[in-house]
Parts: C-alpha cells; structure tokens; sequence
C-alpha cells in the first residue's frame, strides 16, 4: 500500500471523533393531543362565559372602564370570529359582599357550579350552627338559634340595611328616608324609629346587641362569631354595554 493511501485512510482515532461528534439524526416530537372535556351525554357546545371580577373602582385604577374593557373584548372576538354572538351583562351585588370579585360574580349570575357550591355552604352553615343568628338576605329571613324568627317585612327590611352596611353608623334620619316613603302614613320620626329597633331587638333575644346604638347619632351592626349572613345570589343587569 502507497504513503498516500495511508494518508487518505482516517486514523482509528480520528474515526472516533468523527463518530462523536456526527450530528444525530431527531425527530420532533409530536404536538400534545388538547384533552377532550367530557360533555353531558346528548350535549354541544354553544358558545362559553368568561366571569371577570372586577369592580369600577379597580377598573379606574388600571385606567380603564367596565365598559371599555367589554368593547375591547368584543372588537377581538369579531376579528377572530365574525359569526360570534355576544351579550355582556354586570353582576349586581350588595355593597360590602366579602369573597374574591369572581366569586361574587360567579354567583351573581347564577352560575350552576357555583350556586350549588353556596347551597352546600348554607346546609353545612345549618349544622355547624345549631346555636346563633342567621341573617338570610337571599329569603327574607332570620334563624335565631335553628328557629325561624317572626320578624314582620319592615322589621326584616331595618335589620337588613344595617347588616348591609356592616360596621357603619346609620343615622336615624338615613333609616326612615330610606325605607319609607315620602307621605307614608305609617311612616316614623326620627325618635319613633327608636321604637321599630326596640322591637327588633326584642325578636333577636339575647343577640340584641349585633344592632347597637350609637348615642346621638344612630344604630350600627356589629357582626359576631356567631352570626351568619347570606347575602344571597343577586339579579344580574340588562344588556348594559
């Protein structure tokens, strides 16, 4: 064999390398399957909600509205798909509902899973409680240690516009404004409503104090441990946007 032969011919170490660092031959792996949602047997897809929680005040701060936000979102639905039907509505609630704003949402426009969530809530509050006041804003009414309390529409209606103003002092004129109407005949002065909160306490037994008095300005309601409120499930608004 020639020296040039030997040349041409890659040494054993060479081979090795060139063995090593061969680019490998890949695949690419396959694309993830999108999981199948099971649906209910004779069931198709219509179309879906998005629940956002967000309230105006928080809306202002990110500089925004409700309202811009909703334009945005349809602006871009149109582009992606020109058919879609859209229809926006605003989740009403009391003032002062505590929980996450989506919740609140959530079960403000009655969305099943989470208005059987809070119906399993109230059974569960029911148990746990086979002593104290629970204030049922959803029913119109009030349990008092499990029972029902007899409290009358307008005794229910003074107890429930304290309670939605937890922790706030209510003047006696702001109570006899708000729930009579002007030229009620039956309508109190500010001292007679004094005798309207006697009567609640009375019916509230020795959980008269939840309602105190504020001396020479008005009643506030004071939450304890032992007091449940529901606030119940709320009306959404018409089409507003």
């Amino acid at each position: 064999m020639s020296n040039t032969a030997l040349l041409d011919r890659p040494s054993p170490v060479v081979r090795h390398l060139r063995a090593v660092t061969a680019p490998i031959p890949t695949t690419e792996p396959p694309a993830p399957a999108e999981p199948q949602r099971s649906l209910p047997a004779g069931t198709a897809p219509r179309g879906f909600a998005l629940y956002v929680g967000l309230d105006e005040a928080k809306a202002a701060a990110s500089g925004v509205s409700l309202g811009v936000l909703v334009d945005a979102l349809r602006r871009t639905i149109a582009e992606l798909a020109p058919s879609a039907e859209t229809y926006a509505t605003v989740a009403l609630a009391p003032v002062g509902s505590g929980g996450r704003d989506v919740d609140v949402v959530r079960l403000a426009l009655h969305e099943p899973s989470a208005v059987a969530r809070t119906k399993q809530e109230e059974v569960a509050d029911d148990e746990r409680l086979p002593g104290g006041v629970v204030v049922d804003i959803s029913r119109k009414r009030v349990l008092i240690d499990g029972a029902s309390a007899s409290f009358t529409f307008k005794e229910f209606e003074l107890l429930q516009y304290l309670v939605l103003r937890e922790g706030r002092t209510i003047e006696r004129t702001e109570l006899v404004s708000s729930l009579w109407s002007q030229g009620d005949l039956d309508a109190p002065g500010e001292r007679t409503i004094d005798v309207h909160v006697r009567r609640l306490r009375a019916k509230l037994g020795r959980y008269e104090d939840i309602v105190r008095t504020v001396r020479g300005v008005g009643y506030r309601f004071d939450r304890h441990a032992d007091v449940v409120i529901r606030y119940g499930h709320g009306t959404p608004s018409p089409d507003r946007f």
